[in-house]
């Protein structure tokens, strides 16, 4: 389907191309087994098409960035399909060595008003981020810069380390060092991922994370504190005394659990 897809190409619309790619996206979910989908969504099958697309638009002698532009640039293309576009952007960037031409697009693609194209963006970008770490490390530095908090934010979720980014487990301030500059964050959206990204190093190196944790509680910034505290939201199950008594608190609540430190004396 997808060799037939792209061999239409050059006798269609981009609309019409746009609108197959997002029936083909649902149709792919819907044959994954529902256990599955928490674990194989959307994102997934981005990531799939976009590798299968990318060396058939090659035989077919079109050009892949001026495809991928087009796509993505069109607001009213469905935003999973303009996921696809930024997936291509990602692989010619790999392929080609030019990681100047494509992020351009992924700065706008962190700025877009669609959370799902900058959510599918932060993820892309990590494959770039590993290949060219010292080019991609001064864009994160002015990105981390942005008047715009949605930008802020996909340097936070770009840099989170998982799964994708576990060479940072060996180059913990590669990623710290560049989201250190949202610590006092005052802006929720970020503020919340800086909080989140600081919970993930707890899991992953919690004797690299508690003293960052333990500063931000302590330096009397109220925007600190709070990343403090949501850094804290995985390691209060093993430690509720221990988190409490750092943020000076009686009572941690995250969602629907609640700690009390009059249950722990």
């Amino acid at each position: 389907m997808i060799q037939g897809l792209v061999d239409r190409i050059p006798d269609s619309t981009l609309s019409v191309i746009a609108e197959t790619l997002a029936v083909l996206i649902d149709q792919i979910k819907n044959d994954i087994p529902q256990k599955r989908r928490a674990s194989i969504g959307r994102y997934s099958i981005v990531k799939a098409l976009g590798a299968e697309i990318y060396p058939l638009l090659e035989e077919a002698g079109i050009r892949v960035l001026k495809f991928a532009e087009e796509i993505f640039l069109n607001p009213e293309h469905d935003p999973f399909v303009r996921s696809i576009a930024i997936q291509i952007f990602s692989l010619y960037s790999i392929k080609t060595g030019d990681l100047g031409s494509v992020l351009p697009y992924f700065e706008k693609a962190a700025a877009d008003q669609d959370w799902i194209a900058r959510e599918c963006a932060s993820g892309l970008v990590r494959k770039l981020t590993r290949a060219f770490p010292g080019q991609i490390r001064s864009w994160y530095l002015e990105l981390v810069k942005s008047d715009d908090p949605n930008q802020r934010r996909f340097v936070s979720e770009s840099l989170r380390p998982v799964v994708e980014n576990r060479w940072f487990h060996k180059d913990p301030e590669y990623a710290l060092g560049i989201i250190s500059h949202l610590f006092k964050e005052a802006e929720p959206y970020p503020r919340t991922s800086v909080g989140n990204n600081l919970s993930d190093w707890m899991r992953v190196n919690e004797g690299l994370a508690w003293p960052i944790v333990q500063e931000l509680a302590q330096n009397g910034d109220q925007n600190s504190y709070w990343i403090a505290t949501r850094a804290c939201r995985n390691i209060v199950k093993k430690e509720p005394v221990k988190v409490m008594r750092l943020l000076d608190i009686e009572e941690y609540k995250y969602k629907n659990r609640r700690y009390k430190l009059t249950d722990y004396q």
